[in-house]
């Protein structure tokens, strides 16, 4: 039997609102740079991490290992590309 209160999506709107909440606090606070970005960084991969989960049902089909998968491999093309363009463009290699 399906359950008739989404409890699973309003608990995911919440911590994401809270999450929300965290990153603001860097704007409004003073903060250093190291601190905000650390803060910002992780708020910002725990909110996508819950859109995915919650919001976008990734791990509720038979192929969720496959969609886990593509994930994982499509965030380290993202950090190959950002770290070999730094390493290009910044640190002169």
């Amino acid at each position: 039997m399906s359950e008739l209160f989404p409890r699973k999506q309003v608990m995911g709107f919440v911590f994401s609102m809270v999450l929300t909440a965290a990153a603001l606090t860097v704007y409004f606070l003073d903060m250093s740079f190291a601190v905000g970005m650390t803060v910002l960084l992780i708020t910002a991969f725990v909110q996508a991490a819950v859109q995915l989960v919650v919001f976008m049902h990734a791990g509720e089909t038979e192929d969720k290992l496959a969609i886990y998968m593509n994930i994982y491999y499509g965030v380290a093309i993202a950090l190959v590309t950002i770290f070999g363009t730094l390493l290009i463009m910044v640190w002169d290699m």
